[in-house]
Parts: C-alpha cells; sequence; structure tokens
C-alpha cells in the first residue's frame, strides 16, 4: 500500500499518510498509533464481510467514529496500491445506522495508468446500502488486486504470555498454513517449517540462541496420545530434558514469537505491530529492529513503538510522529533534512526523548 486516506476514525479525523516499505510510528499515550493500526484491523474485517461483526465488538459505530456520531457523520477510508505505473485504488464510506452498526453509502474501485497520463481514475462503483463489503464477490481485475492485499494485513499480538496463553496451549497439527495473530498455532506453523524449510528452521533457531543461549532447539512432534495435536517443546542446552512453553520466560516467548513471524520464508502482504518490544530486553529490542529491517525488503511493515532503544535503530526515513492536535491525532513523517544536525551527536531515539522530534514519549 502507498497511501491511505482517513476520515473520522477514533481519533483520526482527517490525515493523509504515504507510506514506505518500514514504517515505525512514535508518540505517547493517546497519541493515536495504535489508532492508525487499527485502520488496517477494519479494512481487513470489511474484506473478509465482517463489519458488523467488528463494529459490535467495538461497542458500536459510536464508538468508532471520531466523537461519536453526532460529530461525525460518516467514517471514510480511501487506499491506494501501486505497481509501476499502474494505480488500484479501495474506497469506502460507511454511515452509522439507527441501531448503531454501518451500512455503506459508497464502496468503489479505481484504476489509473499514470503512462497514459489519465486525468481522472476509472471507476467501478460496488453500489451502497449493503452492510457488508461487496469486494469479495466482485469479478473485476482490480478487486482481485486490492482483496489480495488487505486479506494478508494482520496485527499481530504477542502479549499475552499467561499460563493460559493460546501459545502454550496444546493446538492442532494441521493449523498450520500461517502464524495466527496471537501465535496460538506456533508449534504447528514450526514444525511444517522444520518439514519444508529446514533452512529457514535453523536461521531461526540460531536467532533465538542469540538472545537465549541457553536454548539448544525445538523440539516438534506429534502427540504420542493423539497425533493430530502438538505442543511447543524445546531442549536446553547442556539437558536432555525437554521444556514446554510455560518453562520460557514472557520475554523470550514473546522474542521468539515475533522471530519466527519475522523470518518466515512468506510473509503477509504487511505485517502490523503494536509495542512488539514490551518484556524484551534491550539487546532483543537491538535484533528485532534488525529483523524488523529484513522483513520490510520483502514485505510492507509498520509498528507502533514506545520504545527509545528501538526508535534508535531506525533513519529519520522509517519514522512518523503522532501527536494530538485540536483534540485529534496528526502524522508527521521525519524527514532526514530536519534533524540531520543533531543526528551529528543523538541517536534518533534520544532526540524523541529529548523532545527535539515531537510525540514524546
Amino acid at each position: 500500500m502507498n497511501r491511505i486516506h482517513v476520515r473520522n476514525f477514533k481519533s483520526i479525523r482527517d490525515q493523509s499518510l504515504e507510506l514506505g516499505k518500514l514504517n515505525v510510528f512514535i508518540g505517547g499515550n493517546g497519541s493515536g498509533k495504535s489508532n492508525l493500526i487499527g485502520v488496517f484491523q477494519l479494512m481487513n474485517r470489511v474484506v473478509n464481510q465482517e463489519l458488523q461483526t467488528y463494529t459490535g465488538v467495538m461497542g458500536g459505530a459510536a464508538g468508532i467514529l471520531y466523537l461519536g456520531r453526532k460529530h461525525s457523520s460518516s467514517l471514510q477510508i480511501e487506499l491506494e496500491f501501486c505497481d509501476g505505473p499502474h494505480v488500484n485504488g479501495y474506497q469506502i464510506e460507511l454511515v452509522p445506522t439507527e441501531g448503531d452498526r454501518f451500512v455503506f453509502k459508497r464502496e468503489q474501485l479505481t484504476y489509473q495508468d499514470k503512462l497514459r497520463h489519465a486525468e481522472r481514475p476509472f471507476e467501478v462503483q460496488l453500489g451502497s446500502g449493503h452492510q457488508e463489503a461487496r469486494l469479495k464477490s466482485s469479478a473485476e481485475n482490480i478487486a482481485q488486486w486490492v482483496r489480495q492485499d488487505l486479506d494478508g494485513y494482520r496485527i499481530y499480538h504477542f502479549h499475552d504470555t499467561s499460563a493460559n496463553a493460546a501459545v502454550k496451549q496444546i493446538g492442532n497439527l494441521d493449523d498450520n498454513r500461517f502464524l495466527r495473530p496471537d501465535a496460538s498455532n506456533l508449534a504447528a506453523f514450526l514444525y511444517r517449517l522444520q518439514a519444508t524449510d529446514r533452512t529457514c528452521f535453523d536461521n531461526i533457531q540460531e536467532t533465538i540462541r542469540q538472545i537465549a543461549p541457553f536454548f539448544d532447539g525445538f523440539n516438534l512432534s506429534p502427540s504420542r496420545l493423539n497425533s493430530d495435536k502438538i505442543r511447543l517443546e524445546w531442549k536446553e542446552r547442556g539437558s536432555d530434558a525437554y521444556f514446554s512453553a510455560s518453562a520460557l520466560s514472557d520475554g523470550t516467548l514473546r522474542f521468539i514469537c515475533l522471530t519466527v513471524l519475522l523470518m518466515q520464508p512468506e510473509l503477509p502482504a504487511a505485517v502490523l505491530l503494536d509495542e512488539p518490544e514490551l518484556g524484551l530486553h534491550p539487546a532483543a529490542i537491538v535484533l528485532l529492529a534488525s529483523l524488523l529491517q529484513m522483513a520490510a525488503a520483502r514485505s510492507q511493515v509498520l509498528v507502533a513503538t514506545q520504545s527509545v532503544t528501538l526508535v534508535n535503530q531506525f533513519t529519520p526515513d522509517e519514522v512518523w510522529v503522532a501527536e494530538r492536535e485540536d483534540n485529534a491525532s496528526v502524522f508527521k513523517h521525519l524527514a532526514r533534512a530536519e534533524v540531520s544536525r543533531w543526528l551529528e551527536s543523538y541517536a534518533l531515539g534520544e532526540l524523541w526523548e529529548k523532545n527535539v522530534l515531537g510525540g514524546r514519549p
């Protein structure tokens, strides 16, 4: 995705962003970083015809619209995808109903070939008044490209490492097509990688050892009691015993999940992470930055963070600052020229900490 324009989504009143391959969003609590990540979650649910379910979970249309329905009459999102001179677009406008749900006031696709210097993009109207998106059922070629992109947008949260966390439980062996957003199928996904891409699997293990030197490797096999089930197990160096995920520290388990996500051979169209640094050692955060940059060479990556250590690893061209102005979220893309004289003496995260960049943590 190259451009996104959002109107009236939670704290975002009206913002247009030109996105790169790696986009790191910084700012204080309540600045709107997580809300921007949430836009992509909404669009993923829209394309999968789950708008009404999403609206209900979020407490209704009033809880999604900027300052509620009395202030915002509709929610509008415009997306633009560029492939060389070809520009595909998808636009929706949602209006609240009396039942505090949403219906489509407008849903359309656009296409433009910039080599032909078309004055206006070609438009395909998908109608109005419907409750779920018609994008999925459209036979237009443009729809196919947009669907493929948006269907791969997932927000990954590996924050839950409690005793009842899904990643620590036994799971289905055949749940291995893609890594789930909460890593609940981590064991099954790794088991498939071990069988189909041993080089990738070994690289993942070696990366984990850089942060957890005690880690010898995974022990992945179907349950002896039920061959359709599998649980995450690993071996400690110098020991013949095998341990479950419950024996890992919270930070180590989260780092393992992040490593598998970012080093997997086939990344989704976009990787979205909200505060991935939670519970990580500073050395793990530095390595995480490298993993994010490598992943951005193969996919689009969007990260919201509060970590000065993580931001220290990036360049101004990769960083956006989120702030509240007039009770609305504003996103400013840093330019190297703005902070070049400061970068001679300070890292980017240090400038953020000193409030040179704004969006003070």
